[in-house]
């Protein structure tokens, strides 16, 4: 299993794709990531792949209807070990309501329309959608059998195992719990969003008003600290004006602090001042916000929703995304990016009341790690 699983999609940067392939030609990233062929475009290539796939036995539809148990194991940066334990299934499929499901970030169209054409062609979700869960005691009703039938082990030495679950007593107060209370889409927001337009689409053009398409795989945890690991994206700045003042712009929201060069206690600097930080040649400052410092509760003080309109006031440039802040500082180091500001990520309880609140956070607020591996379980829509 390890040759053949891979991360989500949109965490995959082109050197890993390359990697992943050059493992199996059935490593999952070739139909999540496909890769177009003379006469055939990408999604077309991953739709004759699946059925490929399942001709040759590759990839086989389980005997009988089971949600999967689904654990990760892994070592936290303070080296201690940790899990996160959830349930992979079939979510309904809803628009987001109070007491239903509750994205919490905003998305982008570009995203959005690339998964709806690799769903319309190979008519299957590939990966799920993470979801967590409001009920209290989910977690409690997933113990794991002592030898599972899938494990695996990835790049960043995270165990992943997977096991079926079909006694009817647990599947029904598995199927309690998780609809008792709202689920927060925690990663996939794009897929859950593709998801809907595609149930839509079908309704319009099949002529039936239910089926598979009424619902999305998903992979649902419940929404605790122990279950977590959230992590910040980080914001690199390129294409503003040489002579811009960057510093001074910023320093209009932000009280700008000259601090040492960011190493590994940068993250410990910024929590204890509630500040984000602003990485140039020329320096490094923590930006400590002039309203006052962030309160873990608030989900309107989160570093995200501070910088977005401070952001949107500069004149015109380009942002992109970076996981770690050792990249985002070697990407202004090495000329890659003008900037990079760095930011601390929303605490549990925030991305809980940002999705009660009906509120959505900015795209790419939140990285939780480690993520659920594409390859392990496939989910077929129909037609």
């Amino acid at each position: 299993m390890d040759d053949v699983i891979a991360p989500p999609y949109d965490v995959i940067s082109p050197e890993e794709q390359q990697a992943l392939e050059g493992r199996s030609p059935y490593n999952s990233v070739r139909v999540e990531l496909p890769r177009a062929e003379p006469g055939l475009d990408r999604y077309s290539v991953a739709a004759r792949l699946l059925a490929q796939w399942r001709a040759e036995g590759v990839v086989a539809r389980d005997v009988v209807p089971a949600f999967y148990g689904y654990r990760m194991r892994f070592t936290d940066d303070e080296r201690h070990p940790r899990q996160s334990v959830g349930v992979i299934g079939a979510l309904g499929l809803e628009p987001p309501a109070p007491g239903g499901i509750l994205p919490h970030e905003r998305t982008t169209p570009k995203a959005r329309s690339d998964r709806l054409q690799l769903l319309r062609a190979t008519r299957a979700n590939l990966s799920p959608i993470w979801g967590l869960s409001l009920a209290t005691g989910l977690s409690d009703l997933l113990m794991a059998p002592q030898t599972a039938p899938v494990q695996a082990v990835d790049d960043d030495s995270v165990t992943h195992v997977l096991w079926p679950i079909t006694d009817a007593k647990q599947v029904t107060g598995i199927t309690e719990a998780v609809g008792s209370a709202p689920v927060v889409i925690a990663d996939g927001h794009h897929r859950f969003e593709t998801a809907l337009t595609y149930q839509q689409e079908r309704r319009a053009t099949a002529g039936v008003q239910t089926g598979p398409f009424d619902l999305v795989m998903a992979f649902v945890v419940e929404l605790v600290e122990e279950q977590l690991s959230v992590m910040p994206t980080h914001r690199l700045i390129s294409g503003l004006p040489g002579d811009f003042d960057l510093q001074g712009t910023l320093s209009s929201e932000f009280e700008v602090v000259a601090t040492d060069p960011p190493d590994v206690t940068v993250g410990s600097r910024m929590q204890q001042t509630g500040a984000l930080a602003l990485v140039t040649a020329n320096g490094t400052w923590l930006l400590i916000p002039r309203t006052g410092v962030p309160r873990s509760s608030d989900p309107e003080d989160v570093d995200s929703m501070r910088l977005e309109p401070v952001l949107a006031k500069l004149p015109a440039h380009e942002v992109t995304y970076q996981h770690g802040w050792d990249l985002a500082a070697a990407a202004v180091a090495k000329g890659a990016a003008q900037a990079a500001i760095l930011l601390r990520p929303p605490t549990v309880s925030q991305i809980a009341e940002t999705g009660r609140g009906g509120e959505r956070m900015p795209p790419k607020t939140t990285y939780f790690w480690p993520k659920p591996r594409t390859g392990l379980v496939f989910r077929e829509v129909g037609g």
